[in-house]
């Protein structure tokens, strides 16, 4: 075989190969490479682009799922596609990488969502209010975060355990350290005032100490429950910890 042939064949090889990524079915790679902590159906398109008219993740819903792959992305062992959804009401968008170890990378996430989406997930029934997220970066191995550098905005929150009326808004400042992930949270205009620090470990378990206060506007059963913490310091706040996995 000469030169020219042998570069003919190459180059046939070569179309033919990208030929089937771009066309491979994305129902037939889901089916493939199916991941406990992923749930999708209605799906339509190729690996290269396509949709899902549904998806579910750690209790996360969206519909009308579409993506889009970065294809050199995949000289770097990566699958990276920027990828959307709407959920009950609101926004998602992001850009997703799925490494050949099966980890998930998340970078410049913006997602507007109803935290009733968050309800499952954070094992509080009766969850309301709205969530604005902003994620640089978010990886995640086994369905468990590894990485989190970001913020995450919650405005009019309902815990019935709580209160029935809303408490209000709070902010998360999440950073990323060698350990597992920080964050700082307080209150932005909730109905105490609140500040401190919370920890997720790598194996999957979570701290959060912090100080709260009632308000002049804390209803009176949430003042109530303050009563049970750990006697107020000089300043009127109380230590509030809470320690749990997930």
């Amino acid at each position: 075989m000469n030169l020219r042939t042998r570069g003919l064949v190459l180059v046939a090889v070569a179309t033919l190969i990208v030929g089937l990524v771009t066309l491979f079915p994305a129902r037939v790679a889901y089916q493939w490479a199916s991941n406990p902590f992923v749930s999708m159906s209605g799906i339509d398109g190729s690996i290269w682009s396509g949709t899902a008219s549904q998806f579910s993740t750690n209790g996360l819903y969206l519909s009308n799922l579409s993506w889009k792959i970065h294809p050199l992305q995949l000289f770097t062992g990566k699958a990276s596609y920027t990828v959307s959804g709407t959920p009950v009401s609101g926004s998602f968008d992001a850009d997703v990488s799925i490494g050949l170890s099966g980890k998930i990378t998340v970078k410049d996430l913006a997602a507007f969502l109803p935290m009733q989406m968050l309800e499952g997930a954070a094992n509080i029934p009766g969850l309301r209010g709205s969530a604005s997220l902003q994620f640089e970066r978010l990886e995640m191995v086994d369905g468990r975060p590894t990485a989190l550098d970001g913020s995450i905005d919650v405005a009019n929150v309902v815990v019935p355990m709580l209160s029935r009326s809303s408490v209000g808004g709070y902010r998360a400042e999440f950073f990323t350290q060698n350990n597992g992930i920080i964050a700082s949270v307080e209150d932005t205009d909730g109905v105490v005032d609140l500040a401190g620090r919370l920890e997720i470990n790598v194996d999957g378990s979570y701290a959060f100490l912090g100080k709260v206060k009632a308000k002049p506007n804390t209803p009176d059963s949430i003042v109530a429950q303050l009563r049970y913490l750990p006697p107020a310091d000089d300043s009127g706040q109380h230590e509030l910890r809470l320690e749990g996995s997930y």
